[in-house]
C-alpha cells in the first residue's frame, strides 16, 4: 500500500462543491486519508494502492485545469493507516491564523538543497525554522532560529516582532514538507522582508536527494 501526502496553493473557487466532488471520487478510488480544502488549496495525506492515488491526482489535474503535476512525498505501508476518506472544508490548508496571505500569489524564493547549503553558510543571512519547539529540539540546521512556538498559529507574532528589529537580512526558512515556510515567507514578503528564501520540498526532500558528504542537518527529522 502507498501513502502519499500533497499539498497545493491555487485560487479555488466552488469550493464547497468541489470538496464534494471529490469526497465521492476517492471513495469510488478506495483510497482512504484526509484531504482538507479551502478558497486557498488543498493539503492532505491519503493511502490506497498506486494506481488508485494517480488516479486521484489525475482527478485533480483535470478538475483544476493544472499543467505541471500534483508533486508528494510517497511512503510505503504494510497496512492502511487510515479508516476512512474525509475530505473537509477548512478556512486555511495550513493554519497560520493569517486567511489573507495567500502563497500561489506572492511567495519566497525557492531553493534547492545545494543552494539551501550555500545559504545557509552565509554568516549575513538569517535561518529560520518554522516549525514548532518539540520539532526543533528533535533535529534542526546549524545556527537556526527557533521561534518557540507550540503551533503555527504564533508564527505571525514572531514574524511581527523579527520585522520590528529590520528587514534587510536574507531570510532562508524551512520546514517538514514545504508547506509551512511557503506560508511564512509570503507572510514575510507581506511584512516588508524583500530576501526570503525557502528550502523546496522541505527537510524531508533535502534529506531525500542529498549525499551523506553534503548533508547539513543535525539530529532526526519528526514527521
Amino acid at each position: 500500500m502507498k501513502v502519499a501526502s500533497l499539498y497545493r496553493f491555487l485560487d479555488l473557487p466552488g469550493v464547497e462543491s468541489f470538496r464534494d466532488d471529490l469526497q465521492a471520487f476517492c471513495e469510488q478510488q478506495g483510497v482512504l486519508g484526509t484531504i482538507l480544502v479551502a478558497e486557498e488549496g488543498f493539503n492532505g495525506t491519503i493511502c490506497g494502492s498506486e494506481a488508485a492515488i494517480l488516479a486521484v491526482f489525475d482527478w485533480l489535474r483535470q478538475r483544476l485545469g493544472l499543467d505541471a503535476p500534483i508533486e508528494a512525498r510517497w511512503t510505503d505501508s504494510s497496512e492502511a493507516p487510515f479508516r476512512r476518506m474525509r475530505v473537509r472544508l477548512k478556512k486555511e490548508i495550513v493554519t497560520l491564523g493569517r486567511p489573507d496571505i495567500l502563497p500561489h500569489r506572492k511567495t519566497g524564493t525557492y531553493v534547492s538543497g545545494e543552494e539551501w547549503n550555500r545559504l545557509i553558510e552565509d554568516p549575513d543571512v538569517l535561518v529560520i525554522d518554522t516549525r514548532n519547539h518539540y520539532e526543533y529540539e528533535v533535529g534542526t540546521f546549524p545556527n537556526a532560529v527557533d521561534p518557540e512556538t507550540d503551533s503555527f498559529r504564533e508564527f505571525p507574532e514572531f514574524a511581527e516582532k523579527l520585522a520590528e528589529t529590520g528587514k534587510d537580512r536574507p531570510l532562508a526558512m524551512f520546514c517538514t514538507g514545504g508547506i509551512r515556510c511557503e506560508t511564512a515567507t509570503a507572510l514575510m514578503l507581506e511584512l516588508g522582508f524583500d530576501q526570503v528564501y525557502h528550502l523546496q520540498g522541505g527537510i524531508v526532500k533535502y534529506l531525500e536527494d542529498m549525499p551523506p558528504a553534503g548533508n547539513r542537518w543535525a539530529g532526526d527529522c519528526f514527521v
